[in-house]
């Protein structure tokens, strides 16, 4: 039994700040680690020299500033993580590695409003399909990440809005999801997910401020400060849809009028075309067609742009983001969106907000979500069930958490 302050424990407490530290970054130098985690050079090295000969990290040489370095990443043998992603229309699996690998992923149509009971069926053999294809058990599985299109309630664990995911009111996605699989699961909504994914492998990394904005059926944000998501002591942070823009406006599903979600978001916008492009028409083939020139989807994406940018603006004079990363299928269209965007922004932000911000697109698409997914479970995950041999003995136990 260690005992607080003694050296076993501060020991115990260096080890757990390295593996914590490779976690989250995938791959570190022994330099980075040391930066990174204030320890001593000398210290780091003998703590990864540890860590090696007990299988829990990797190390391979690689060049850092045109010099010869080590880099290390958590073992490839030490578990994997799973990621779940439902979207409106289609469910997405990820299976990876500790040290941020992409091991396999496959997609497929979902109508996730028709049937909870459906999808999480679907999830869960698609889940197994790709862990059996890749050769490993549910036993080295360290956690499942599970993105949802709606808020989750922080309390009571369940979907907090009936009028986004009707069929699912009153379902608790996580502990549906841990039932079914035995393992951890950890719940986010999917613009959280986007953010974190875009953090991490994406474009947003290497800022520590940024708000990842998704537009598709709905338009939410996940908001990244200091390197962490916020998401408020609800859980419901990043609603930047129902911001007013006009009180005269439309009813918004939330009750409201003039939503920035009722000028912005799929459901809102599609009807503005369907008269002269047809009722089939999707989000991705507006954008498809302004990009051939259409005018009628040209005027519709910048009329878009210039309502986001004004939802932005405001994110701006609250948090002050150093970048803001468009996700969703608008994403798709590039400078047609983000340069309405940035001239909303450069007319309502505070001058010194707007001149620190970067606004882009996401790079990682309609995978975002899914590597989000992932890296929750990477964020989340306690580091004494990665120590297997150091200092206490044992491998600890995966412990089911009781909040998300």
């Amino acid at each position: 039994m260690q005992t607080p302050g003694s050296q076993s424990s501060l020991h115990r407490a260096n080890l757990e700040r390295v593996v914590r530290a490779v976690r989250l970054a995938g791959s570190l130098t022994q330099a980075e680690i040391a930066r990174t985690t204030g320890l001593s050079a000398a210290t780091v090295s003998n703590i990864v020299r540890e860590l090696k000969d007990g299988g829990t990290v990797e190390v391979t040489d690689t060049s850092a500033g045109g010099r010869r370095a080590r880099s290390v990443s958590l073992s490839g043998d030490a578990g994997i993580v799973i990621g779940v992603d439902f979207g409106h229309t289609h469910l997405r699996v990820a299976v990876g590695n500790l040290a941020h690998q992409v091991l396999a992923e496959e997609s497929e149509p979902l109508d996730v409003d028709a049937s909870w009971a459906d999808g999480f069926d679907r999830a869960e053999s698609l889940v197994g399909r790709l862990i059996d294809g890749i050769g490993v058990g549910l036993d080295k599985v360290i956690g499942v990440g599970l993105g949802v299109p709606g808020p989750i309630d922080v309390e009571s664990g369940t979907l907090g809005s009936t009028a986004i995911l009707p069929g699912w009111a009153g379902i608790n996605p996580r502990q549906e999801l841990s039932q079914r699989l035995g393992v951890p699961v950890y719940v986010d909504n999917d613009a959280n997910l986007g953010a974190l994914g875009e953090l991490v492998w994406g474009s947003g990394r290497g800022v520590k401020d940024l708000a990842y904005i998704k537009v598709a059926s709905g338009v939410g944000a996940g908001l990244v400060i200091n390197g962490q998501i916020y998401r408020g002591p609800g859980g419901t942070a990043g609603e930047i849809g129902h911001i007013t823009l006009d009180e005269s406006g439309p009813v918004c599903r939330c009750g409201n009028r003039g939503c920035l979600e009722t000028f912005a978001a799929a459901r809102y916008v599609l009807p503005l075309l369907q008269g002269t492009h047809g009722p089939e028409l999707t989000m991705e083939r507006v954008v498809e067609l302004a990009r051939e020139g259409d005018p009628g989807c040209r005027r519709v994406i910048t009329d878009v742009g210039r309502h986001i940018g004004s939802g932005v603006a405001s994110l701006c004079n609250l948090l002050n983001p150093s970048r803001v990363v468009l996700g969703g299928s608008l994403a798709e269209a590039g400078e047609l969106v983000l340069a309405p965007i940035r001239e909303s922004v450069g007319r309502y932000a505070i001058p010194s907000a707007a001149r620190q911000l970067s606004v882009l697109t996401g790079s990682l698409g309609g995978r975002a979500e899914v590597l989000g997914a992932l890296a929750l479970v990477l964020s989340e995950m306690g580091d004494s069930t990665l120590l297997s041999d150091h200092g206490s003995g044992v491998r600890a136990p995966a412990v089911l958490p009781s909040g998300r």
